[in-house]
């Protein structure tokens, strides 16, 4: 593990809601093992915009999933 910064943790925070949220369109009762290869590409992308938007600064809450 890194020791992360307090932005850092912040960030990884912000992207609760949008994970939550893609795992929720996915279905809550499908386990990740049954996910597609292509939803587990999505939801590797829709955690890393989230920290990466929030680290630069431009957290939208109307902001539509990459997916």
């Amino acid at each position: 593990m890194i020791d992360l910064t307090k932005l850092e943790k912040e960030a990884i925070e912000s992207a609760l809601i949008p994970v939550g949220e893609y795992v929720a369109e996915i279905g809550m009762n499908k386990p990740l093992a049954e996910y597609s290869r292509e939803e587990v590409l999505c939801l590797i992308e829709v955690a890393l915009s989230s920290y990466f938007d929030f680290m630069q600064g431009k957290v939208d809450d109307s902001e539509v999933l990459p997916c």
